[in-house]
């Protein structure tokens, strides 16, 4: 597999927005999930990208047609969830998850696509999802490309640690990419690494957001 996207809860509007854009980060275009109850803002890099995901209507993120992703606990602050969400797409050489899921088909998709979504997994994990029709956005079409030439010079997401408050063994779809990896600690906190880190530099998010990006 390979990473597709990261979401982190935001405030509603993503306020938190505003601490990547002093990182030098350009914002892409952001979008509302009919049906799901949600919307984002986003920042895009040539191989994934980072949406910061707010609850939009709470009556949709809590419909019987939303409830089983548990985004409304997990978007609602809940002490005991992991504000985070990692999603995956096929590499390609090999398509299929490796990891158990059951299939969740928002009314926002298009018919035929689904999002499957790990079911072996605690929520106190982040949520683990694919995509089959995932693709980087540096092979968008034109008329879709986002910005990616950021200010920060950035360009590609190389690897991704968080951090837990739970303790191993973790979940078969925690453990199914060697791009993410879990730590225990005292608090939740995403860290991107972008370009392996090539320049030396770190910015911490914190405490507005729980994410350090180096790069």
């Amino acid at each position: 597999m390979e990473l597709d996207h990261l979401f982190i809860r935001a405030l509603p509007g993503a306020p938190e927005a505003q601490l990547l854009l002093a990182a030098g980060l350009l914002e892409g275009s952001g979008n509302r999930h009919p049906g799901q109850g949600t919307a984002n803002r986003r920042f895009f890099f040539e191989n994934a990208f980072l949406e910061l995901l707010w609850i939009d209507d709470e009556a949709e993120v809590c419909s019987e047609a939303t409830a089983r992703t548990q985004l409304a606990r997990r978007l609602g602050g809940a002490n005991d969830a992991s504000p985070f969400g990692v999603c995956f797409r096929p590499s390609p050489t090999e398509r299929g998850v490796p990891f158990s899921t059951w299939a969740y088909r928002p009314g926002y998709l298009p018919a035929g696509m689904q999002v499957d979504i790990a079911d072996d997994a605690p929520l106190e994990e982040p949520m683990w999802f694919y995509l089959e029709e995932g693709s980087a956005p540096e092979h968008a079409p034109a008329a879709r490309r986002q910005p990616m030439i950021h200010t920060a010079g950035v360009r590609r997401i190389t690897s991704v640690t968080i951090t837990l408050p739970a303790q191993p063994p973790y979940s078969d779809a925690a453990q199914a990419s060697d791009v993410v990896r879990l730590r225990q600690g005292d608090e939740h906190l995403m860290e991107i690494c972008c370009d392996h880190g090539a320049d030396g530099k770190r910015f911490d998010c914190r405490p507005g957001m729980p994410l350090v990006m180096t790069y």
